[in-house]
């Protein structure tokens, strides 16, 4: 059977300007799991990425950690169907609507507006973005022009029967891509409700990895969100 990972990307830097970018944190998240596969001769046959800075940047340190350890990493091959949802832009435009009509995303946006620190400015904001989210994926917010809920799992199904499919016997793919993007390899495997899959996206942790066996239309989950390579609890990130 084939073997595929699927990687989340390093910590971004969430909450600047520009969060399509790793963090410093995320960049030694990337690195830290480079070595720790080279270290254990994890021999990777093909090695994709989504389009976003963020998983780029993951897999090319991840890939320098290889070349470090005199080991081969493939040629990154980047595979747009495996970018994230929209989530920024489902939040920015339904946001100022939900506001006037929803009282519970008012309480939750108040919260995030009050918040001060690091720590309580991300958990407020984690709080509203989910529940906003949710509201999108039940269909309850409706965006014209933007990628639906059920539109993003159909593209990033796509993208997996493709790899699967040109894939060699007993092969091991490594993809880098975001917490949507693996959430819908688990409903894949497992069957999973759209909201049951919304919430395994928000539980991946930085540079995680989740592995999957394949053979024919089988798909079988076989870990999530594995992350032995971050033994220091201060690389252990969600955002």
């Amino acid at each position: 059977m084939g073997r595929l990972l699927l990687i989340r990307h390093g910590q971004a830097c969430f909450l600047e300007g520009n969060y399509d970018k790793l963090s410093e944190r995320g960049g030694q998240q990337a690195r830290l799991l480079g070595a720790y596969w080279a270290q254990r001769n994890v021999v990777l046959d093909r090695v994709c990425t989504g389009p976003c800075v963020r998983q780029k940047d993951t897999a090319r340190l991840m890939s320098d950690a290889y070349r470090k350890a005199g080991l081969q990493f493939p040629e990154l091959l980047i595979i747009p169907e495996f970018d994230e949802y929209q989530g920024g832009a489902v939040l920015e435009r339904s946001l100022p609507g939900l506001l006037k009509n929803d009282q519970g995303i008012r309480d939750l946006h108040a919260a995030f507006q009050s918040s001060s620190g690091s720590t309580e400015r991300r958990s407020s904001f984690q709080k509203l973005f989910e529940a906003i989210i949710s509201k999108w994926v039940d269909g309850a917010i409706h965006l014209p022009g933007l990628e639906t809920w059920s539109e993003f799992c159909s593209r990033v199904n796509f993208a997996l029967v493709k790899i699967l499919a040109t894939g060699s016997r007993g092969e091991r793919v490594a993809i880098v891509t975001s917490g949507g993007p693996i959430a819908v390899a688990m409903q894949r495997a497992l069957n999973l409700s759209p909201q049951h899959t919304l919430q395994v996206s928000w539980m991946s942790r930085n540079c995680s990895w989740s592995e999957f066996l394949y053979s024919g239309d089988r798909f079988t989950l076989s870990a999530f969100n594995t992350h032995p390579h971050l033994n220091d609890s201060a690389m252990l990130t969600y955002r």
